[in-house]
C-alpha cells in the first residue's frame, strides 16, 4: 500500500511483548505531538500526559492492574489524561481522547515501535493518580505501553465490511 496513514491504519496491532531497549525521548514526544493534534470539541485540548520511564515507577503501576507484566516489560508508558478545568462537553472530550490515543498509537506505529492500550488500570485510576503525583483535576483515560515490540507478526481480522453498514441511501 502506497498511503502511509492507510499503512499504518492496517498495520498497526495491540503489541504487549517488548525488548529490553529503551524508548528514546525524543520519540515518546513525537507519539504526544500526533495526539495532540486529535481534533477536540472547540479546539479545547483538554489531554495532558505523564511520560513514565523510571523503572520504581512501573513497579508501582504494575500493581495497580491485572496487566503487570506488559506494565513491567514497557520500557516506556505513557498515562493519557483529561484536564477537568479545560473539559467543555464530557461525551465530546471523552471522544477526543479516544481521537488522540488513536493518533498516539499510529504514531507509535509508524516510528516502528509497539503499544498497547492499558484500560484495565481504569479500575485504579486513583492509586496511579497517586503513584503518579498528579491531583484530581485531571481524569485517567488510559495508559499506553510503549516498546520495542519483539514480534511483529501478530495477525488479525476483520468481518467483511457489509457487517457494518446499515443502510446506503
Amino acid at each position: 500500500m502506497t498511503n502511509d496513514i492507510l499503512s499504518a491504519l492496517y498495520q498497526r496491532r495491540s503489541r504487549r511483548e517488548f525488548t529490553e531497549s529503551t524508548v528514546a525521548v525524543e520519540d515518546l514526544e513525537e507519539i504526544i505531538r500526533a495526539g495532540i493534534w486529535a481534533p477536540s470539541g472547540l479546539n479545547n485540548q483538554p489531554w495532558r500526559f505523564v511520560i513514565i520511564t523510571a523503572e520504581e515507577t512501573r513497579q508501582q503501576l504494575a500493581t495497580t492492574t491485572h496487566y503487570s507484566h506488559i506494565v513491567l516489560a514497557a520500557p516506556a508508558l505513557i498515562a493519557v489524561y483529561l484536564d477537568k478545568e479545560s473539559m467543555y462537553d464530557e461525551v465530546k472530550d471523552h471522544q477526543a481522547a479516544g481521537a488522540c490515543i488513536q493518533n498516539m498509537l499510529l504514531a507509535v506505529e509508524s516510528l516502528s515501535l509497539g503499544a498497547v492500550w492499558l484500560g484495565q488500570i481504569l479500575k485504579q485510576k486513583a492509586r496511579v493518580n497517586e503513584i503518579l503525583g498528579v491531583g484530581d483535576t485531571v481524569d485517567l483515560m488510559a495508559v499506553l505501553a510503549i516498546g520495542h515490540p519483539s514480534q511483529t507478526n501478530q495477525q488479525s481480522t476483520r468481518k467483511e465490511l457489509n457487517h457494518f453498514i446499515l443502510k446506503k441511501m
